[in-house]
């Protein structure tokens, strides 16, 4: 059977949990799908024997010689994409076996739309639901309504760039509709960049509730981690003001205000001082005050 839909799964990280994904997309009540592995270099031996043994030649794994590092490495994954569609998946997320049957269906119903963002139910470490901090903020920022809406235009930017209410991971995206855009160069504020930059080419995002993905929240993560370093936010200040400017020259203005003003970036700033004072971290507290006052 010819694919139709890539799964790249870029990974560095537990091989457990890599495991369990990749079981997952085998899952898959629809089977015309390829899943390509790209190993950043993690040091386990046990992990390529385990792909050779699995006998499944829909499954291709690849192993990184130098380490690239995460979103070079997703980068490099987009580049291998071959199929009409695709999702970047994440290395410790479950896909529900309904989960392509659903997003693929919603491709076929909205077949102008760039990307689609299935429902989603957010879980920690052990499997369980959860809904910390930040995934309360998401869904109070999200668009309202209910069922399959297909959504784009300045609105849709202006939401985005009041705070990011996106599971990147969950997205299925028409593989041509990133060969009608620039992939932006930006590191840190790569997952943002990206649906902007569709957006403003004049695409469309179909939002659905029907739960057919699991993400996992972790206590700490590598953007978390940076974030309380205070070491990510001047990237997100040079983005956003980039956005601004770019959004001005198209005369989005609501959207190059919302950039402006990046309300939820400057939330996480806050949500971190907390941590910064209990370590006396003063390199770390001048940048979230920096970014919390930033103009």
């Amino acid at each position: 059977m010819t694919a139709t839909v890539d799964v790249m799964l870029p990974f560095y990280g537990d091989p457990d949990l890599l495991r369990r994904a990749v079981r997952s997309v085998q899952g898959q009540t629809r089977t015309d799908w390829r899943l390509t592995v790209v190993d950043d270099g993690y040091p386990d031996d046990t992990i390529g024997p385990w792909f050779a043994g699995l006998g499944d030649d829909r499954i291709r794994y690849r192993r990184n010689t130098t380490r690239l590092g995460a979103q070079p490495n997703n980068r490099h994954c987009i580049d291998a994409v071959e199929c009409e569609f695709f999702v970047m998946m994440g290395a410790d997320d479950l896909m529900l076996p309904d989960y392509l049957d659903t997003v693929l269906g919603l491709h076929e119903r909205f077949p102008g739309a760039a990307v689609v963002q299935p429902g989603v139910e957010v879980m920690d470490a052990d499997d369980q639901p959860v809904r910390p901090l930040a995934d309360r903020v998401k869904a109070v920022l999200a668009p309202s309504g209910s069922g399959p809406r297909e959504l784009g235009g300045e609105a849709l930017a202006v939401s985005l760039l009041r705070g990011n209410w996106l599971y990147n991971p969950s997205l299925c995206w028409r593989s041509a509709a990133l060969k009608e855009i620039t992939i932006p160069e930006s590191a840190d504020v790569f997952d943002l960049a990206l649906p902007i930059e569709v957006i403003a080419s004049g695409q469309t995002v179909v939002v659905d509730d029907d739960v057919c993905f699991r993400y996992r929240r972790h206590r700490s993560s590598d953007s978390g981690s940076g974030a309380a370093a205070g070491n990510r936010f001047a990237e997100e200040r040079r983005y956003f003001a980039a956005e601004a400017a770019r959004m001005d020259a198209r005369g989005w203005r609501r959207a190059a205000r919302a950039a402006r003003g990046h309300v939820s970036s400057r939330l996480n700033a806050a949500v971190q001082l907390p941590g910064a004072l209990l370590r006396r971290d003063t390199a770390a507290l001048r940048a979230l005050g920096e970014h919390l006052l930033a103009r």
